[in-house]
């Protein structure tokens, strides 16, 4: 398949979960601060049963085991066709370290869901850019106990194949229009890290999205120019920023809010852009499906998202 044809192919989707099936929770990054008894008791409240990988357990330095110890889990859970959905518990940082000691070739006659967020993105890039398969930018059970009422019900939608759509009033800044692409992205940061390697998506003729936490004002007009100077944002067909939560800025303020920071470098094209989407490091942090046909609309009272 090539660049033009893999921009414009939905991806493959797993089987959507129904009551009764296994889903697992496992930590391929930083290890974990507390049990999970909050995630077990809301999964298990939608009929799913749930079982735990050795790394929730597991302690080396800041990660939930070493990199061979967290890529084993993770591939025993790929490996496992009875479970139909791979939670990681948390994300931090470390998924960097071990993506490239997993195989993940079962994964082409046995999809299934992966769900996380923030260091998660590796995964989530990685898994469309090489085996064309949908996953689930969503709440992790590490933030269960803190997410809110939406958050965990766009979630459970998303896993169980219910219809989604989103609503929202339309931030002053925001690009007017209307776009339909396939929806890839994640942490800015992240998407910077995979840059140039085997993780790294066709930005074409998708809609991107784009979130992060506690970078300087500095840094993320760097990354966006960064994105921009190798071409990865001319050719979009439209843009979704998700919560930049946490935003810090030098003694010698910066001058530009994040939105202007990316206006600055984005207005130049003419797809539509879409500020203060409830998605990220908050706790009205709504799933969304990547890999998935979206649409957006962009008003100037209103901004909306489908999928198609």
């Amino acid at each position: 398949m090539d660049k033009g044809e893999h921009s414009i192919i939905k991806g493959i989707t797993p089987p959507y979960l129904k009551r009764g099936d296994k889903v697992a929770i496992t930590c391929p990054a930083k290890k974990l601060p507390k049990p999970m008894t909050d995630a077990i008791e809301l999964l298990q409240s939608w009929g799913l049963e749930v079982i735990l990988g050795e790394t929730l357990g597991l302690s080396f330095h800041q990660f939930a085991g070493d990199d061979e110890q967290r890529a084993l889990d993770l591939q025993h859970f790929i490996d496992d066709d009875s479970i139909k959905a791979i939670f990681a518990a948390r994300g931090g940082y470390g998924t960097i370290r071990m993506i490239d000691k997993v195989d993940f070739s079962r994964l082409i006659p046995s999809p299934k869901w992966v769900i996380g967020f923030s260091d998660i993105t590796i995964l989530h890039t990685h898994l469309y850019n090489n085996f064309n398969l949908k996953s689930i930018h969503g709440q992790m059970p590490v933030n269960i106990p803190d997410a809110s009422t939406k958050s965990l019900e766009s979630l459970r939608k998303a896993l169980f194949g219910e219809e989604i759509s989103y609503e929202f009033t339309s931030n002053a800044l925001n690009k007017q229009g209307k776009a339909e692409g396939i929806l890839i992205g994640g942490n800015l940061s992240l998407l910077l890290a995979v840059s140039g390697s085997i993780s790294d998506p066709d930005y074409n003729h998708k809609i991107l999205f784009i979130e992060d936490v506690g970078e300087y004002l500095y840094s993320i007009d760097r990354m966006i120019r960064t994105l921009d100077r190798a071409g990865k944002l001319k050719n979009l067909a439209g843009l979704i920023v998700g919560g930049f939560s946490e935003i810090k800025d030098n003694d010698i303020p910066f001058g530009q809010t994040v939105e202007q920071i990316i206006m600055d470098v984005v207005d130049k094209y003419h797809y539509p852009v879409c500020f203060d989407f409830p998605a990220g490091h908050m706790p009205d942090n709504w799933s969304l499906v990547l890999g998935s046909m979206l649409h957006i609309s962009v008003s100037d009272k209103i901004a909306s998202a489908s999928y198609q």
